[in-house]
């Protein structure tokens, strides 16, 4: 007689896996994939903002550099001038359509300053790499009036041929109306900080800056919308994506110290 293998083995049923197993599996997924991609958006956040400070720190050399083989810094460039600057340096004014008020506002002269690299519209870009980022520079529009330890009136001497070499170094240091960058946008004016706690520098003469990741939407106050307002008041605050506070905004400026340094090194200040 043959031996049935399988008589004292009844077949088992064989089934898949439920609707809950398998959402179950899904939702494990999700989550394991979800740890994966946080950290590298964070990551990929983080090496724009490192970046993006790079090619800030890079536009500011590339204006004291301007400014040494000059004895001036540029005029911003336009919406419409192609990264040129506008300006007569001259008589030191600006064209208007980079005139804000107490300060000249615009958009880095990346061709003019030979910063590289560039859009197809000679602007340059920070490291989100849109339309909307396109770095912006400020320069002050002050005029010096003669008084101790100013000795002689000068208009427009930051973008004046041999403007700052009349005003003088102690004229210049003694001036706190200049651009003011504050650590706050609470509270702040068209004139300056909330109070002087709140300020980094009541003196920069240039600032350039990014409008960081969200330029096509910031612009929130009561932080990033003060870089926006084409004054001589700029907000340096803490990172935040918090609504209605965000700030992701990053600030370079150039004082009198780090100018004068590179002006006395090339000669073009006594």
């Amino acid at each position: 007689m043959i031996a049935c293998s399988s008589c004292n083995n009844p077949p088992r049923s064989e089934r898949g896996f439920s609707l809950i197993e398998l959402a179950i599996a899904v939702f494990i997924m999700a989550l394991l994939i979800g740890s994966i991609l946080v950290p590298l958006q964070s990551q990929i956040e983080s090496r724009k903002i490192d970046e993006t400070q790079r090619m800030l720190d890079q536009a500011r050399e590339l204006l004291l550099g301007y400014a040494a083989a000059n004895g001036y810094l540029p005029c911003p460039a336009s919406t419409t001038s192609n990264g040129q600057e506008l300006g007569n340096h001259t008589t030191g004014v600006c064209d208007a359509t980079v005139t804000g008020t107490n300060a000249y506002v615009g958009f880095l002269p990346a061709v003019t300053l030979g910063y590289t690299p560039i859009d197809g519209s000679g602007y340059a870009l920070d490291a989100w790499g849109l339309a909307q980022n396109r770095i912006r520079y400020a320069v002050t529009n002050v005029d010096i009036a003669t008084s101790t330890p100013c000795p002689t009136a000068v208009t427009k001497p930051f973008t004046k041929a041999n403007g700052m070499r009349t005003a003088t170094m102690s004229c210049i240091q003694s001036l706190s109306t200049l651009l003011y960058v504050c650590n706050t946008g609470t509270g702040v004016s068209g004139t300056g900080c909330s109070a002087a706690t709140a300020e980094l520098s009541d003196n920069a003469i240039a600032v350039v800056w990014s409008l960081g990741s969200n330029a096509p939407n910031g612009g929130n106050a009561p932080h990033e919308d003060k870089n926006l307002d084409n004054n001589r008041v700029f907000v340096l605050a803490p990172y935040s994506r918090v609504s209605g506070s965000e700030f992701d905004d990053q600030l370079v400026w150039i004082g009198p110290p780090i100018l004068f340094s590179r002006l006395l090194s090339s000669g073009a200040l006594p």
